[in-house]
């Protein structure tokens, strides 16, 4: 026999009934200890890291130089990415730029959801399971400006050697707020044209690297080559300042790649696995292409071949399993030998440390190779939450993604450039890089 029918409640009961309070929501300790972490790594990548990386690769007489360029970013973003940068990249706004909301970092929150994650929390006794686990905003603000900071050191590779401090300090700002900031809010905040398109892009593969390489062949265009280039004896002073340096990036990337999950869970375990597998494969092409090819295996080959696999991991990182990650290594390590070693002979530019050979170039093929081998639960985003597995779809998508940064990065970057070349002047002079930057710029040595 059916059971009796509840007693309807009383309407007026029904009408006045207070709603109930929404769930605060709840700071987990985990997650948020993880992205602190993470932000000192990353953080570490440009301070000490690149600063070594790229000043041992440079002639004695601009090491200092090259090191200040990367310190003296450091704090510049650091403002600017606290005054307009972060608001401008990570706040609602429209499809390609934020709404202002957080000038600065005015009214900025205690709290901010873990991104495209779902999964099932096990809560302590006595607390409301509906609500919602959270990272503090100023942690994900943090870990966030330490990839604003890194990417404008990139190209300061491109430019070694010639460029006008005063120039740089002027540039990288302006490229901050007007270049790097925009493709941040594209790709990354869920009100992006290109996050709403369903691109991939983990960890920056074209937010960071292809962004910083296509700016770094325009300064190295527009700049023009260094004095005595193509006959001076340009080799590294000090290569062990760039092994330290290499080694740093290496392990600072571990909180770029695996950190971008803004979680300790499941997906930055494996960002992390193929962070490691396509580095190692990407080193060891490199050294085996160099050696076949010119008889020797070199430090420095070796070194830049670990780089150009992070780079390419990056976008992927999180999208991919170990087995497309040993693929995107190798994949990378020859083709950024080939750019790096030939291309760049072959068409006659000069970029001093191969910011575009290695970040451009190594960007544009983990991008790609995202949409082929991203795996379908891994790549759930916003605008696929079922996930992204590699298809020809995809691919199209990632290339609309490389494009669109190519072609904003390359004429904003070259737009900034005659500008900034305008009113302070780029280059130093003749007599001036000559001597040397350390003298000539800072009265050091």
């Amino acid at each position: 026999a059916a059971a009796p029918a509840a007693p309807a409640a009383p309407a007026a009961t029904a009408a006045t009934a207070p709603a109930a309070p929404a769930a605060p929501p709840k700071i987990d300790s985990g997650d948020t200890a993880w992205m602190l972490a993470s932000t000192a790594l990353v953080l570490m990548m440009t301070v000490p890291g690149l600063a070594l990386f790229y000043a041992g690769m440079v002639r004695k007489k601009n090491i200092l130089a090259t090191m200040m360029q990367s310190f003296t970013i450091c704090c510049l973003v650091t403002i600017t990415w606290m005054v307009a940068g972060y608001s401008i990249a990570f706040t609602p706004g429209n499809a390609y730029i934020g709404d202002f909301s957080r000038i600065f970092l005015n009214g900025i929150g205690q709290f901010i959801q873990k991104g495209n994650d779902t999964q099932a929390f096990t809560l302590a006794a006595g607390t409301d399971v509906a609500a919602p686990q959270t990272v503090p905003e100023t942690v994900y603000m943090m870990f966030q400006m330490t990839f604003a900071i890194i990417t404008p050191a990139l190209i300061s590779g491109a430019f070694a050697d010639r460029m006008k401090f005063s120039a740089m300090c002027v540039f990288m700002v302006l490229w901050s707020l007007l270049i790097y900031s925009p493709i941040a809010h594209w790709v990354w905040e869920p009100t992006g044209w290109a996050a709403k398109a369903g691109v991939l892009d983990f960890a920056g593969g074209t937010v960071v690297h292809i962004n910083a390489g296509i700016a770094g062949l325009v300064c190295a265009l527009v700049l023009g080559k260094r004095l005595g280039y193509g006959h001076d004896n340009m080799a590294p002073h000090n290569l062990a300042y760039a092994v330290i340096g290499a080694s740093l990036l290496w392990v600072g990337w571990f909180g770029f790649n695996a950190g971008s999950a803004v979680a300790a869970n499941g997906r930055a375990g494996m960002a992390m696995a193929a962070t490691q597998i396509a580095t190692a494969a990407a080193a060891l092409a490199w050294m085996f292409a160099e050696w076949v090819s010119k008889g020797k295996p070199s430090v420095l080959g070796c070194i830049s071949g670990a780089v150009a696999g992070l780079v390419a991991i990056t976008p992927a990182s999180g999208f991919v399993l170990p087995g497309p990650a040993l693929i995107i290594g190798i994949a990378a390590g020859v083709i950024c030998f080939w750019t790096a070693t030939s291309m760049k002979h072959l068409f006659g530019y000069d970029d001093s440390l191969d910011c575009f050979g290695v970040h451009g170039i190594g960007g544009i093929v983990g991008a790609l190779l995202t949409g082929v081998f991203s795996y379908g639960p891994l790549s759930a985003t916003d605008a696929t939450p079922a996930g992204s597995p590699g298809s020809l779809a995809q691919l199209i998508l990632q290339a609309e993604g490389v494009a669109s940064t190519i072609v904003y990065s390359g004429i904003g970057s070259f737009i900034l450039l005659k500008i900034v070349d305008l009113v302070i002047g780029l280059r130093v002079s003749t007599e001036e890089e000559r001597e040397g930057l350390d003298i000539v710029l800072h009265g050091e040595q």
